[in-house]
């Protein structure tokens, strides 16, 4: 179990042991979620957004012939780039 202090300014510290688990740095920006029973959880909000994009996609590259990196980055400069065009 961790502890930590609410300031006079409702700014709290993340207990070390937390900041890992989360993989918290400088900067990270903080998730706060109610669930339905009013438990409060705490997330990381980019490690949450990066669970979210891949949910979002998984399946894709099947269902688009995609089956390795080279392909995935051959994509990537189409859109960058356009059609057929050289980097």
């Amino acid at each position: 179990m961790n502890l930590a202090k609410v300031s006079a300014n409702g700014q709290v510290t993340v207990p070390i042991e937390i900041r890992r688990k989360l993989m918290l740095k400088e900067g990270d920006k903080l998730l706060f979620i109610e669930r339905e029973n009013g438990e409060i959880v705490i997330n990381n909000a980019s490690a949450t957004a990066i669970l979210k994009a891949q949910k979002a996609f998984e399946g894709v590259a099947e269902t688009a012939g995609i089956q390795d990196e080279n392909q995935v980055q051959a994509l990537v400069d189409e859109v960058r780039y356009g059609k057929n065009s050289k980097k």
